[in-house]
């Protein structure tokens, strides 16, 4: 479609409006996408514990704002700039970066400079957004991580569009924008984790899950999950883990060491708890790297022996979003998932748009360990 022929459309989005309050389902603007932008129509769109966490401003941003951030669609039209996509295409959305600092030119965006702002500022980096409510024309922040895909359509940028397989179900795919491709690149790419090795996750919901899998993938032969819920333990199983320790039962740090012989070679905190970090980084070996990327309330801090990191050489890594880049690395995990070694569709369960709240609080209670909503049964407020 040409932009010359776009005009603003009207979308259904799930909008915050007050810190910690349910989202609103309601009737929006969405302006013309920039020439550098595209916008698409959502399919499906995942949700994170992430958005959770900004919806009671642990991590603030403007309001109102639409979250939302594992968006899968099909592309209805592009900017003249845009080289890459085309309308029709398949996509994934994933998180923004600029392309530009020294982290993007070093094939490590997910550590952006402006990483912040892009993700977490309400709308681009100019400060403008495109959405708008129907009801008086006021502006509603957006653009959270470059898309905010509580929406039926997005307007985002051609750098955080990845376009799949057609062969995939576009419908399962918008997870592998964040919580997939952050517990997968964590182990594949960030700690790179190599086959024999001994590999434990300290939570088992949708990254930690996601991390048992690509363990497996990498083939590490000791692979061990690490959680208080017994069916996501159970879960674990059956995706690659080779042990489960419910750590309400038992200290999971002896238990590893005494699985292990005195540790694994990485771990993985999931949790976004400070004693967890704690007891995954004990749970490491000589040379044993623990990656964090369990998102917590701004200004935590956690205390450890110095010199029970320093003597034993261990590194503690900071990961977001697996380090990855995402337009290779999405891309593979569908390959993967299409091969039959990623099977993420058994962490999934549908809700409708309209029960958008309702998925957040199974999300959070652990009945479901990643909720997706199709937009195609969106209600009709009209």
């Amino acid at each position: 479609m040409s932009l010359s022929n776009l005009k603003p459309i009207e979308v259904t989005v799930a909008v915050l409006r007050e810190a910690g309050a349910r989202l609103q389902v309601e009737r929006a603007e969405l302006g013309i996408p920039r020439p550098d932008e595209v916008r698409v129509r959502i399919v499906a769109t995942g949700v994170c514990h992430t958005d959770m966490v900004v919806r009671d401003q642990l991590f603030p941003t403007p309001l109102p704002i639409v979250l939302g951030h594992e968006g899968a669609g099909v592309v209805e039209s592009v900017g003249s700039a845009v080289t890459t996509i085309v309308p029709g295409d398949h996509v994934v959305m994933t998180y923004m970066s600029c392309g530009l600092c020294l982290p993007c030119e070093t094939g490590h965006p997910a550590h952006c400079s402006h990483m912040h702002p892009l993700n977490f500022g309400g709308g681009r980096l100019d400060g403008s957004t495109s959405t708008c409510s129907c009801e008086g024309n006021a502006p509603i922040h957006d653009h959270f991580f470059g898309q905010s895909s509580f929406s039926t359509y997005v307007i985002a940028n051609e750098r955080n569009v990845v376009k799949v397989s057609k062969k995939a179900p576009i419908e399962l795919l918008g997870p592998l924008g964040c919580g997939i491709q952050t517990g997968a690149g964590s182990v594949l790419k960030a700690m790179k984790v190599e086959a024999g090795a001994s590999f434990a996750a300290f939570g088992s919901g949708a990254v930690g899950l996601a991390a048992i899998m690509a363990a497996k993938v990498a083939g590490a032969t000791t692979i061990i999950a690490v959680d208080v819920t017994p069916s996501r333990l159970e879960l674990a199983l059956e995706l690659g883990a080779t042990h489960i320790i419910n750590s309400r039962q038992e200290d999971p740090v002896a238990r590893i060491r005494e699985i292990t012989g005195g540790g694994v070679n990485y771990s993985l905190e999931c949790s976004g708890r400070a004693e967890v970090l704690r007891q995954a980084i004990d749970a490491v070996t000589t040379l044993g790297i623990c990656g964090i990327v369990g998102a917590t309330k701004m200004g935590t801090e956690v205390a450890f022996n110095i010199n029970d990191v320093m003597i034993p050489g261990k590194r503690i890594m900071g990961i977001v979003q697996g380090d990855v880049v995402a337009n290779a690395f999405i891309p593979t995990l569908v390959d993967l998932y299409l091969q039959g070694r990623f099977p993420f569709d058994k962490l999934c369960r549908f809700y409708t748009f309209d029960q958008i709240n309702e998925a957040m609080a199974d999300s959070e209670s652990g009945i479901t360990i990643k909720p997706i909503l199709r937009m195609s049964t969106a209600t009709d407020l009209a």
